[in-house]
């Protein structure tokens, strides 16, 4: 990110924040969506941030740690949203009727689909870490720093978070009268 342009828009500069808001945008709806797994609160969450951001702004002492602090900001927003929007919304995804899917097609669409609903069962926290450091290509470090938690606690959420997804993909995948054994 470019410091100068964020010290411009810490003074007030309503075209160098308009460029960073511009350069945050995709990212970070990017990030909120795969976090909230909901585009609709994934854009009031990108939304949010970006308001905050500008808000904030002027007291942000290291304009060399901005990425970091929007990505707080953002995470705080997905946080806010989930919790005002606690509702059930089933994933589905419509395609079109017209178009046959070919055979190669159906198993990565199943692969995909076990992986969200897998995914979806995973908590806030463990979706935060995984989306930040897989996603957005984060550090552990970065991703310790974005949520305000210690690097061990971000490696162990990221730990417990993939154990949980691959324990839930392998169990979606035995067959149902397996899966009521013991």
């Amino acid at each position: 990110m470019d410091t100068e342009l964020v010290r411009r828009a810490q003074q007030g500069d309503r075209e160098a924040y308009t460029r960073l808001a511009g350069m945050l945008t995709a990212r970070f709806l990017g990030i909120s969506h795969r976090i909230l797994r909901d585009i609709d609160l994934a854009e009031d969450a990108t939304q949010q941030s970006l308001v905050t951001i500008w808000q904030r702004l002027p007291q942000l002492r290291d304009p060399e740690r901005f990425e970091a602090w929007a990505h707080r900001l953002l995470v705080r927003a997905c946080y806010a949203e989930s919790q005002r929007a606690r509702r059930w919304a089933p994933g589905l995804t419509l395609t079109p009727a017209n178009e046959p899917a070919a055979i190669d097609e159906l198993g990565a669409v199943n692969d995909r689909d076990e992986l969200e609903r897998a995914f979806r069962r995973l908590s806030f926290n463990h979706r935060s870490v995984v989306v930040l450091r897989h996603y957005a290509h984060l550090s552990l470090e970065e991703v310790a720093t974005t949520l305000d938690i210690p690097v061990g606690t971000a490696a162990s959420r990221l730990h417990y978070a993939l154990r949980e997804l691959r324990s839930a993909v392998q169990a979606d995948a035995r067959p149902a009268h397996q899966r009521s054994i013991p």
